[in-house]
């Protein structure tokens, strides 16, 4: 459990529960889901004590069930979000024995979905994660590094970049950044993901080898489609938080006004950071479909040329054959049978037959030799 005093542009980073508001800013608690569990009595009290109200019992549960899918709920005190991290596991993690182990990718092993849930109050974010989150230490790390940052080039700062990787302004405007960071972090990984998929491709399409990955094909396939379901239901969750701050009662002070702004701004940012991840999960479920059906295709042409090879083989022998078999019958007046030269002029007989039909079908291109 980490908990964070953010005020102005100074972050105070403890572990103990806060017992008082601070003047400015307001307080960021991350845990994770079992010490969440262990201590949700204390939690309570803390958050009663700091906003005069406590979680509902369903959001309880919301928080500490590790198989819920993302969404987004409210109450009249707090907002609600549920959001499944896409961040990668350790090698440790990812190779559970080989039971556990799927024959996809390997990049696809080290994928984990675990959920990751946010309670945003008015100058409180409760966030409660999986044991060992590295993205809860990640973006602690990045908000500490970019408060000294911020403190040591506060006169020559770029605003952008300060709006960007400063100190957050409110604790839903933290929520969207770790979201943000959660979502960037599947980006990353799309370059080995590209490049596995590349390979496999490479082999269905190489006439020179056989492909027999298509146990992990086939599982790889599955997991895009679980990606791709996992990111509607990221794209449905942010989507309706963005709607719900149209409900929010904003003053008229123009700092209110301001970051009121940039939160729908920042959402808008998320979404299309999710879409990106979609549009890529489906870019390659069709690159794999369409080199799965390019290779059968091939297979198939391949098939039809040696079809068509062994059709004009059999062509050019079958009178062969059947000169040899009117040759072959055990009559005893034959013509040519018992003659010195009817030996040979049979054999060039069949010789004449033989290269007059293959030239004929050389010219067809039945026996042509096709490009690979």
């Amino acid at each position: 459990m980490r908990v964070f005093s953010v005020s102005g542009t100074q972050v105070h980073d403890g572990r103990d529960l806060p017992q008082a508001l601070p003047e400015n800013g307001f307080v960021w608690i991350a845990c994770s889901r079992e010490w969440f569990q262990t201590e949700l009595a204390s939690i309570q009290n803390t958050l009663e004590q700091l906003t005069g109200r406590g979680l509902v019992d369903l959001h309880v549960s919301d928080l500490l069930n590790p198989q819920l899918p993302s969404r987004f709920d409210y109450s009249s005190h707090y907002d609600l979000m549920v959001f499944r991290r896409l961040a990668q596991r350790s090698p440790d993690a990812a190779g559970m024995g080989a039971q556990g182990k799927r024959p996809g990718p390997p990049v696809l092993n080290r994928i984990d979905t675990s959920p990751v849930g946010f309670a945003v109050f008015d100058r409180v974010l409760l966030s409660v994660h999986p044991t060992d989150c590295a993205v809860r230490e990640a973006y602690a790390s990045r908000l500490l590094a970019g408060t000294h940052a911020s403190a040591q080039t506060t006169e020559t700062a770029d605003l952008r970049s300060t709006g960007a990787r400063g100190v957050p302004a409110s604790p839903a405007d933290m929520m969207l950044r770790i979201i943000s960071h959660m979502v960037d972090s599947y980006l990353d990984l799309r370059r080995e993901l590209s490049r596995q998929l590349d390979h496999w491709q490479a082999e269905l399409l190489n006439p020179r080898t056989r492909f027999n990955r298509w146990d992990a094909l086939l599982q790889a396939r599955l997991a895009l489609h679980q990606l791709e379901a996992l990111c509607d239901d990221q794209h449905t969750a942010v989507q309706t938080w963005t709607e719900s701050l149209d409900t929010w009662g904003v003053s008229q002070d123009s700092a209110a006004e301001r970051e009121h702004e940039l939160l729908k701004i920042r959402s808008r940012d998320v979404l299309e950071h999710i879409d990106r991840v979609v549009q890529h999960v489906r870019r390659l479920e069709h690159n794999t479909e369409t080199a799965v059906q390019m290779h059968f295709n091939v297979q198939s042409n391949r098939t039809n040329d040696i079809m068509r090879t062994l059709t004009a083989l059999t062509a050019i022998f079958l009178p062969l054959n059947l000169i040899a078999g009117i040759f072959g019958m055990n009559f005893e007046f034959m013509p040519w049978l018992h003659q010195a030269s009817g030996f040979w002029w049979t054999l060039g007989s069949m010789g004449t037959i033989a290269l007059v039909m293959g030239l004929v079908f050389w010219r067809k291109r039945y026996l042509a030799r096709t490009g690979e």
